[in-house]
């Protein structure tokens, strides 16, 4: 189960002054399973999901992190909910960028419509067992000394000029999927049938066990989860260095992918200038862990406080959706809408 494989991932690495004691995180992952139990009994009759039904678990998912920083606030003070608020305002824009991905994948497949949401659970899953892992590593490079927050500065730096240079160059494109390691290794270990089979990732055919390209869509998405992770975690412990913390705002942030890629379909392609804002925020948390390190050098540098980061974040945010709106509407009358999606991370 995903859940045994996060906790046992990430709470030995939990920290003495973390907020999460063993019975919070025990607690956490409970409701986590809970949760995603509830997404596999809605996605377990195929079915194309309806507007209100996608709008309806997005308000949910949106709703619980509100309640558990209000949570966190009363239970441990302003500090911790700040930093778990924005924290979940990066790893929620980087999410959406997920989306791309996924909408592009989906496409490539041609994964019929009933059957999509089960891709995108698929990938969520994943997600939070691979970034469970992410987050104990991450914990424990940062006990064992400052130098981590140099490491994570310097990869999410990286990430930063890879996505603007794209942005910049116009590489974000379309990649042929069938060139993707993962998926033609799949193929040379076993044959894919030519349909899918509603929801089996499997079928028994001509006598021998084959799978469908549902099972091959899934490898895909789950090959990504881990690039993805790579920059979300570093990210977020630019937040706060609290494992608990860093987990709670990644499993709020992906829990609620499903509903919103369906709210959020035909709005993607006209974020044109989303992974010019990302790889601004990259940067400005990569600067902030640098800086983080080279206070505890030399007690001088100064430091970002939390509740700027937030400001900067949504600042960001904010901008790069009204600019995108804007080169939209200028553009519409002659450019037909794309799936744009930066190929670095696939």
């Amino acid at each position: 189960m995903p859940g045994s494989a996060v906790a046992s991932a990430v709470v030995p690495a939990a920290q003495a002054d973390s907020v999460g004691s063993p019975g919070l995180w025990l607690l956490s992952i409970a409701v986590l399973l809970a949760l995603l139990t509830a997404d596999f009994l809605v996605t377990r009759r195929p079915h194309e999901v309806l507007m209100r039904e996608a709008v309806g678990w997005s308000v949910f998912y949106l709703t619980l992190p509100m309640v558990f920083a209000i949570w966190i606030w009363t239970a441990f003070g302003s500090g911790q909910a700040v930093e778990f608020v924005t924290g979940f305002v990066v790893e929620k824009s980087l999410s959406v960028d997920n989306l791309f991905v996924f909408m592009l994948l989906l496409a490539a497949f041609s994964v019929p419509l009933e059957v999509q949401q089960r891709v995108l659970l698929y990938g969520i899953v994943g997600a939070l067992v691979l970034r469970g892992i992410f987050i104990a590593a991450g914990a424990a490079l940062l006990a064992a000394g400052t130098w981590a927050f140099l490491v994570f500065g310097l990869i999410l730096f990286a990430s930063a000029v890879k996505i603007l240079h794209q942005a910049l160059t116009g590489a974000m494109t379309d990649r042929d999927i069938s060139r993707m390691r993962s998926v033609r290794l799949l193929r040379r270990l076993m044959p894919v049938t030519d349909d899918y089979r509603g929801t089996h990732l499997t079928v028994r055919e001509h006598g021998r066990r084959a799978l469908t390209p549902l099972a091959v869509v899934v490898v895909a998405v789950f090959a990504t989860d881990v690039v993805f992770a790579i920059d979300s975690v570093p990210a977020v412990y630019g937040i706060t260095d609290d494992p608990y913390l860093v987990f709670a705002t990644n499993a709020f942030a992906l829990l609620g992918l499903r509903a919103l890629y369906f709210v959020l379909h035909s709005a993607l392609a006209k974020l044109v200038h989303l992974n010019h804002g990302l790889a601004i925020i990259l940067a400005f948390i990569g600067l902030k862990l640098v800086l983080h390190w080279a206070h505890g050098i030399w007690p001088a540098v100064p430091q970002i406080p939390t509740p700027v980061s937030l400001a900067v974040i949504v600042a960001v945010l904010g901008t790069v959706t009204l600019t995108s709106l804007r080169a939209r509407r200028r553009t519409a009358p002659t450019d037909p809408p794309a799936v744009r999606v930066h190929t670095t991370r696939d």
